[in-house]
C-alpha cells in the first residue's frame, strides 16, 4: 500500500489524544498516536512530517513526570506542543513553568499574533479552551510569544527557525472556535503537508492490498450488522467476492427488525457477492441468561455464547485462510496498544487472536480508521446511508439496556419502546443532532392508573446524549412536546409499561449505556 505522509501524536496521558489525531486527519493528513515512552530512534525511522505533543495530567517541572528526549527538538521536524506538551517543551528548552497564580479552565479569550504561520487567517481575538493549573511564566530563549490572555502571559510561542510551536490552550476541542484552522495551519504552513489521506484512495488501495494478500484463499467474517463489521465485509466482498463467508449471529438482543434488515442487505437478495449465513440463536441466549442479573456476568455470557455459536458455524465451513475483524483505531488505542491512555475496556477483537477457529491469518482492514472515517469509507463503497450512519450499538446489544434479568418478554418491551422513540425523534427532525439515543428498560415497577384500572408495571428510561468523542457526553435537550408524544405512544402501545423516564445524567458521572 502506498505510504502516506504522516504526523505523529506523542501522548502524555491527555484525555484528548484521539481528538488531536482525528482533527489532523480531518485536514486529510494521516496521523497516528504513540506513547511518550516510544524511543526517539523509532520516531526518526518513521520520518514524520510533523510531531504534536499532547496534554497530560502532570507538572512538567516535577522529577517523576513524563518527559521526552530533548533531541526531539533538534531533528528539524516541526513540533507543536499542546497544554502539557507546550509546558514540557518550554521546560526542556530553558523556559520556566510553575504553578499558575490563577487557574484557567473553560472558554477564554486569547489575543494572538496573526502574522504567525500558526495563526494565519485567525481572528486577532478568538475563544479557546483552557484547562491548566501550571503556566509558562517565562518562554524559553529564542522563542517569541505569539498569544496571551488576561491571566496567561504565554498562551502560545514559536521558534520559526526551528519550526517549534506551542499553545497553552487546546486547539483540538470544538470549544476552541478556530482550533481546526490552527491545526490545519500547522500541518500545511509549518509541516508542508500536501494532504494525501483521502478515503477514496484508502478504499481503493485497501481492496487491492486485500486481493493480493488473500489470493485464492477462503475468508470468514463475523458480521454484526454494525457499521464497522458491515464496512469490513463489503470491502472484502469487493476484493474477493464468493471467497468470503459472513456469519451473522442473531442473538435475539438486536433492535426491532434489525436482523431482517441486515439479511436484506447482505443475504441472497442483497447486492453483494458473498456467502451469507444467518444463525437464529435467540432461544439459546435467553436460556443462558435466565436468572442472571449482574451486568458483567451478562456481558460475559453473551460474549462467550457468541463465540460458541460462531465456532460451531465455522467448524461446518472447515478450515479458512483468513479471519476478518472490524477492529478500528480507537479500539486499539483504548486497549492500551497505542498511546498512553489507561486501558478503558479490553476490546474482544484486539490483542489475543481467537483460538477457536482454524485460520492462518487475521485481516483488519479498518484498524487505522476512526469511526467517522469508517463511515466515509462506507459511503465510498456505496453502502446505504441508513446503515452507514446507524447508531453505535453495544456488542451485548439490548442485554445491557435491560436492567436485571433478560428474557424474551423484556426484549420485546424494549424493542417496541425503542422503535417508537426513534421514529418520533426522526419525525421531529431532531435525531441528526443527537450523538446517541435509545430506550432502556429499568427493573423498577411502579403503580399506575390506566383507564379505571390500577396497574403495576415497568418504567422505560429514555436516553439521548450529545457527544464529540463518546468519552464525555451531555444529555440532549429534546423538546418537551416530543418527549410527551413518545411517552404517550409508549404507555399506550407497549404492553407492561406504565411510566416513562428521561435520563438527564451527563458522562461522567454516568456512562452512555446503562450497564
Amino acid at each position: 500500500m502506498p505510504q502516506n505522509e504522516k504526523v505523529l501524536v506523542v501522548d502524555f496521558g491527555g484525555q484528548y489524544n484521539q481528538l488531536v489525531a482525528r482533527r489532523v486527519r480531518e485536514c486529510n493528513v494521516y496521523c497516528e498516536i504513540y506513547s511518550y515512552k516510544t524511543d526517539i530512534e523509532k520516531i526518526k525511522e518513521m520520518n514524520p512530517k510533523g510531531i504534536i505533543l499532547t496534554g497530560g495530567p502532570n507538572s512538567a517541572y516535577e522529577a517523576d513526570s513524563p518527559t521526552y528526549d530533548k533531541e526531539l527538538f533538534e531533528l528539524g521536524i516541526p513540533v507543536l506542543g499542546i497544554c502539557y506538551g507546550s509546558q514540557l517543551m518550554m521546560h526542556l528548552l530553558g523556559g520556566t513553568v510553575e504553578k499558575a497564580p490563577v487557574r484557567e479552565y473553560g472558554k477564554i479569550e486569547v489575543t494572538g499574533d496573526t502574522t504567525s504561520q500558526l495563526f494565519t487567517d485567525i481572528s486577532e481575538k478568538t475563544i479557546c479552551w483552557m484547562s491548566h493549573n501550571d503556566y509558562i511564566s517565562k518562554a524559553a530563549p529564542e522563542f517569541d510569544i505569539i498569544a496571551h490572555t488576561a491571566d496567561c502571559p504565554v498562551a502560545a510561542v514559536q521558534n520559526v527557525e526551528k519550526k517549534l510551536y506551542a499553545t497553552q490552550f487546546h486547539p483540538e476541542v470544538l470549544h476552541t472556535q478556530e482550533g481546526k484552522k490552527m491545526l490545519s495551519n500547522f500541518v500545511y504552513n509549518v509541516c508542508g503537508c500536501s494532504g494525501d489521506w483521502k478515503m477514496d484512495s484508502f478504499v481503493e488501495n485497501s481492496i487491492k492490498a486485500i486481493r493480493e494478500k488473500v489470493g485464492d484463499g477462503k475468508v470468514l467474517c463475523a458480521l454484526s450488522g454494525g457499521v464497522d463489521s458491515s464496512v469490513a465485509a463489503v470491502m472484502l466482498s469487493k476484493a474477493v467476492g464468493s471467497q468470503l463467508t459472513c456469519v451473522f449471529v442473531d442473538h435475539g438482543l438486536l433492535r426491532k427488525n434489525e436482523g431482517d434488515e441486515v439479511e436484506a442487505i447482505f443475504g441472497p437478495e442483497g447486492n453483494y457477492e458473498l456467502n451469507f449465513i444467518r444463525v437464529n440463536a435467540q432461544e439459546r441466549f435467553y436460556a443462558k441468561l435466565k436468572g442472571v442479573e449482574d451486568p458483567e456476568a451478562k456481558r460475559k455470557i453473551i460474549g462467550e455464547e457468541f463465540i460458541r455459536v460462531f465456532e460451531e458455524e465455522a467448524k461446518k465451513i472447515g478450515a479458512v485462510d483468513f479471519l476478518v475483524q472490524g477492529t478500528i483505531y480507537p479500539d486499539i488505542v483504548e486497549s492500551g496498544l497505542g498511546g498512553e491512555s489507561a486501558v478503558i475496556k479490553s476490546h474482544h477483537n484486539v490483542g489475543g487472536l481467537p483460538d477457536y477457529v482454524d485460520f492462518k491469518e487475521i485481516i483488519e482492514p479498518l484498524r487505522d480508521l476512526f469511526k467517522d472515517e469508517v463511515r466515509k469509507a462506507g459511503l465510498e463503497l456505496g453502502i446505504p446511508e441508513y446503515l452507514v450512519f446507524r447508531q453505535p450499538f453495544p456488542g451485548p446489544g439490548l442485554g445491557v439496556r435491560i436492567i436485571g434479568e433478560v428474557n424474551a418478554e423484556k426484549v420485546k418491551i424494549v424493542q417496541d419502546a425503542d422503535a417508537i422513540y426513534r421514529e418520533e425523534l426522526e419525525k421531529a427532525g431532531v435525531a441528526k443532532d443527537i450523538g446517541q439515543y435509545f430506550a432502556a428498560l429499568t427493573n423498577m415497577r411502579s403503580v399506575g392508573c390506566m383507564g379505571d384500572e390500577r396497574t403495576y408495571d415497568y418504567a422505560v428510561a429514555l436516553r439521548a446524549v450529545t457527544t464529540v468523542d463518546f468519552m464525555t457526553a451531555e444529555s440532549a435537550e429534546i423538546p418537551w412536546e416530543v418527549l410527551g408524544k413518545v411517552m404517550n405512544r409508549i404507555v399506550n402501545e407497549v404492553d407492561h409499561v406504565n411510566r416513562v423516564l428521561y435520563d438527564i445524567t451527563s458522562k461522567p458521572p454516568g456512562t452512555i449505556e446503562f450497564e
